[in-house]
């Protein structure tokens, strides 16, 4: 279903989720939210290196994962860290959840708005796209991402606005950018995410 591209780095795993019922429609998850602090134990955790190495992944096309691009798990430490962590929907709440606590990037697209075929690729230099509602866009030239007909559409920096969910989402597609320099964290934090999307009566099924 998706093309990789040949990486020395990558390590990716995917699924796709399907909703009984619009996202719009499920209500947030005490059990879950209370995986938004970082105070709590959970089965997955990250060091400092560990997000040295996936900065790394992140380098090897080119791209500076730095600044206003850094991966999108350390923008989570620091709204979890400054309180600012909310409920979006159940598949972003889940998602942040997963990476926040194992350090691993993790994209959550509407699988509905995606146009077939689908490969995971380096974007070309000069590659950007929309991210927010506010029509902020992004460089992703020498990034990672999934790509579907229309291009670029989601990394492990910031996911594309074209085809991020919206609550009339049912059936999602994650990818979990891993790295081989971390072995068996990939499958790990895959387990616990699906883990969670099944105790809210999703269905999870194998890309």
């Amino acid at each position: 279903m998706i093309e990789v591209a040949k990486h020395p780095l990558l390590e990716i795993r995917s699924f796709v989720t399907r909703f009984d019922r619009p996202l719009g429609g499920i209500p947030p998850s005490p059990e879950l939210m209370r995986f938004f602090s970082l105070d709590v134990d959970a089965p997955c955790s990250a060091t400092d290196d560990d997000r040295k190495t996936v900065r790394d992944l992140l380098r090897h096309g080119g791209f500076k994962p730095t600044g206003r691009s850094k991966p999108a798990p350390e923008y989570l430490i620091k709204a979890a860290t400054e309180g600012r962590l909310s409920s979006i929907n159940l598949a972003v709440d889940t998602c942040n959840v997963v990476s926040l606590h194992s350090g691993l990037p993790i994209s959550v697209v509407d699988f509905d708005l995606l146009k077939l075929p689908l490969r995971v690729d380096i974007a070309q230099q000069g590659s950007a796209y929309v991210f927010n509602s506010s029509g902020q866009s992004i460089d992703i030239g020498g990034l990672l991402c999934l790509i579907d007909a229309e291009g670029p559409c989601a990394n492990a920096v910031k996911d594309s606005q074209r085809t991020k969910t919206h609550p009339t989402t049912r059936c999602t597609l994650s990818i979990i950018w891993g790295t081989t320099k971390l072995p068996g964290r990939t499958r790990q934090v895959e387990s616990w995410y699906r883990e969670l999307l099944q105790s809210g009566d999703c269905v999870t099924e194998d890309v």
